[in-house]
């Protein structure tokens, strides 16, 4: 998390030895053997940033280390800092005529800080600096072992092991980058031209492709089998003390081929620093990344650090990251995010949606912000405090989804039209809005019309309500509709009452009475169509113009005419919905969606689709119909498994009845970061991907799903498979984890 987010984590943790296993037997396709997941603790990492200084000379941090009571030690190209436990400030340690960049910091085992500089090595203990008699600066690696400490620079290397430092006589090279013991009185020194193995009894240098990758190696450390692992150009060597046995390049999951260090965790992984961020290798083979501003102030990494309580610390060019860990269900993890969705992302009259920072990555600096979809999103919303209520019978989360229902039936009424609504609506005083009015020079329009033929010149898209309280945003889209529809439905379905339900029934009618007068158009107060709110017959079958849009909006509609009749009971609803189907072969249309041409697919309308399921497969009498919404579902959830997308999981849990994908849907639940700001993600940089144009043709994508962690923050509109994007000044509203996860405790899939 970033540095201003809460802080309800403790610095100390009880590390887990925790082993995520839903077991998963896949039976048939869709169907997991396992047909629940019991809740259990599992670790949670997260980030804490501490930038060092103003200057980049102090943020440069070369060397990093924890004392014995938890303090930082950081070496930088302007000096060495320490920085308390409990504290995020930065004391420079050594000043006066002695003060300059430093190189390394190292820890020994009788509580002795050791800091090589420009000018020599130093010792502290006990609140005391001392320099030490004999080693000469700059020092730009140290080492403490049992038989004693070692120091290494560029004018020679030097021991102590009780009697003072003396200088060995030993002829290695000069660019020292890192250096530790064998466990067995020698040294392992990595240099730009090759490894070296030294002992009291001799000197040995590797530096051929048969000992290494390369020769220039950057860092060094043995794991639990005494195994060396040494990184440099190229990738990770691994070798006994006699041969190399193994390498580890971007095809095994190094994001660059530029290792810069090497180190062995507490609990029994390795992480390898590169240019593009941390990978981390456990014994197991496997392995998992940290990289991007989520998890480390910059993606060089130039020195790694644990202290006794596990927690990493790294060393870049722009600070010190520190990525600890907790102990956390999935049911503490909602109480986190409920906790930060009311805190910032629930503004009047009752609307769920993202907050803008002012200062980019500082949740401190947050503001309410309006947005296209929130109509939309507080339609999942609504859902998400549906599920939570259905689950729990918790009387608040009845209340807040009438308050979020409320709100969306006052953007209907706030237009004061006998059906339209707006897309948002924000106080009467606000001054920064998105969109604001504008108009439309008749050069502009022409160049609009050519790229866009659709294309509709809205020049008031912010309107002052009748009672002047509000002001609201027109040209409403075909994705708050199904937004909304997706939201009344649940609500009407496992919330309201009797006379709520009454309310609801009439409220969806008259948005949809208002389609049918309108030749099944969204129709604006300037008294044509929006922009995308296209369901017309004469649009969809008999413009070529809206060819692309046929198969999803003719679904769409019959989903809306599908809930007014359930609702409602009220036959117009079903003849129309019958004339669709009958006359204008609006279910064939609608059979073409799995089938959509690859030029027009967008992944949004995936999750669009994903809404109408539920209405589908639980309002609809027919048979015949019934089944062809089933096996359209199958069908469609087929091409989806990939995604590993717990929104569609469940949404398809739901509708057919199946228990499926729960294993994938809990790994994205447990693997989702705290960090709910969007941060800019750009897999572009890694050499373990490839740039692919599947599955959306339109978009840069990477060829392997990555991981929660590893995701710009998700809102369901993003492809997932996406190489690079990101806004710092967002952070994004958790109702893309609530939803699902409220979901699945519904279903009983999540106990």
């Amino acid at each position: 998390m970033n540095g201003h987010a809460e802080r309800f984590f403790k610095t100390g943790f009880l590390l887990l030895s925790f082993l995520l296993a839903v077991s998963c037997k896949k039976e048939q396709p869709g169907q997991t053997a396992n047909a629940n997941y019991q809740d259990k603790p599992f670790i949670q990492e997260f980030h804490e940033a501490f930038p060092v200084g103003n200057g980049t000379a102090e943020n440069e941090v070369r060397s990093i280390v924890a004392d014995q009571d938890l303090n930082i030690w950081i070496a930088t190209a302007a000096g060495i800092f320490q920085k308390k436990k409990d504290s995020p400030e930065w004391t420079s340690m050594i000043t006066g005529a002695d003060y300059g960049p430093a190189y390394a910091v190292e820890s020994d085992n009788n509580g002795t800080m050791w800091l090589g500089t420009w000018n020599g090595l130093y010792s502290f203990k006990a609140g005391a600096m001392k320099k030490a008699s004999g080693p000469l600066g700059p020092i730009s690696a140290i080492c403490a072992a049992s038989e004693g400490l070692y120091a290494l620079g560029p004018k020679g290397f030097w021991f102590d092991e009780g009697k003072g430092f003396q200088k060995q006589n030993d002829t290695i090279s000069k660019s020292v980058r890192d250096v530790i013991s064998d466990k067995n009185k020698g040294l392992w020194i990595a240099t730009d031209v090759g490894l070296y193995h030294w002992t009291k009894t001799g000197l040995r240098h590797y530096y051929k492709t048969d000992a290494l990758i390369s020769g220039y190696v950057k860092g060094l450390a043995l794991d639990a089998s005494a195994k060396l692992w040494i990184g440099g150009l190229g990738g990770v060597t691994i070798r006994s003390l006699d041969k190399k046995e193994k390498e580890l390049k971007p095809e095994n999951g190094i994001p660059s081929v530029y290792v810069t260090a090497v180190r062995y965790a507490p609990d029994s992984s390795m992480w390898v620093g590169t240019q593009a961020g941390i990978v981390r290798f456990k014994p197991d083979s496997s392995h998992s990344l940290r990289f991007s501003r989520r998890w480390l102030v910059d993606d060089q990494v130039n020195h790694i650090a644990f202290d006794k309580e596990g927690t990493a610390w790294i060393a870049t060019p722009k600070g010190v990251s520190a990525i600890r860990k907790r102990t956390m269900t999935l049911a503490q993890k909602n109480d986190f995010f409920y906790n930060v969705l009311m805190k910032r992302h629930i503004r009047a009259p009752w609307i769920a949606g993202q907050a803008h920072l002012w200062i980019p990555g500082d949740t401190t600096s947050w503001q309410p912000e309006d947005d296209d979809n929130d109509g939309e999103y507080t339609g999942n919303y609504l859902a998400m405090e549906s599920f939570r209520y259905a689950a729990t019978k918790d009387p608040e989360a009845k209340v807040k989804a009438a308050k979020a229902f409320g709100f969306l039936k006052l953007l209907q009424e706030v237009t004061d039209t006998d059906g339209f609504f707006a897309r948002t609506i924000v106080p009467s005083d606000w001054k920064n809005m998105h969109d604001g009015n504008r108009t439309f020079t008749e050069r502009e329009k022409a160049d609009e019309l050519v790229k866009e033929p659709r294309f509709k010149p809205v020049e008031v898209r912010w309107h002052l309500s009748k009672d002047g309280k509000w002001l609201w945003k027109g040209d409403t889209s075909s994705d708050e509709m199904c937004g909304h529809m997706f939201g009344y439905y649940f609500y009407y379905t496992l919330v309201a009452d009797a006379n709520e339900k009454k309310v609801i029934a009439a409220h969806i009618a008259r948005i949809v009475d208002h389609l049918m007068k309108n030749n099944l158009n969204l129709v604006d107060v300037d008294g044509t169509h929006t922009r995308w709110s296209v369901w017309s017959p004469d649009k969809l079958n008999r413009d070529p113009e809206w060819l692309p849009d046929r198969n999803q909006n003719s679904m769409e509609m019959l989903a809306f005419l599908k809930l007014a009749h359930h609702v409602t009971g009220n036959k117009k609803y079903e003849n129309e919905y019958l004339r669709l189907i009958k006359e204008e072969k609006y279910l064939e249309n609608m059979a073409e969606v799995t089938n959509q041409n690859p030029a027009w697919f967008i992944y949004f309308d995936v999750v669009l689709q994903a809404y109408l399921y539920p209405i589908f497969l639980k309002c609809e009498q027919d048979p015949e119909r019934l089944k062809f919404y089933k096996e359209h579902l199958n069908k469609w959830f087929e091409k989806r498994k990939a995604d590993h997308n717990p929104l569609i999981n469940f949404i398809y849990c739901y509708s057919s009845g199946e228990k499926a994908e729960l294993d994938n849907s809990v790994d994205f639940l447990v693997d989702t970061p705290l960090d709910l700001i969007d941060w800019p993600i750009d897999h572009s940089k890694r050499e373990d991907l490839k740039i692919v144009r599947t599955p959306v043709l339109e978009d840069q994508q990477v060829n392997a799903l990555q991981p929660a962690s590893l995701r710009m923050t998700v809102r369901w509109d993003k492809n997932p498979w996406t190489l690079a994007g990101g806004n710092p000044q967002v952070e994004r509203e958790p109702v893309f984890w609530l939803l699902p996860y409220w979901m699945g405790r519904y279903m009983n899939m999540i106990k």
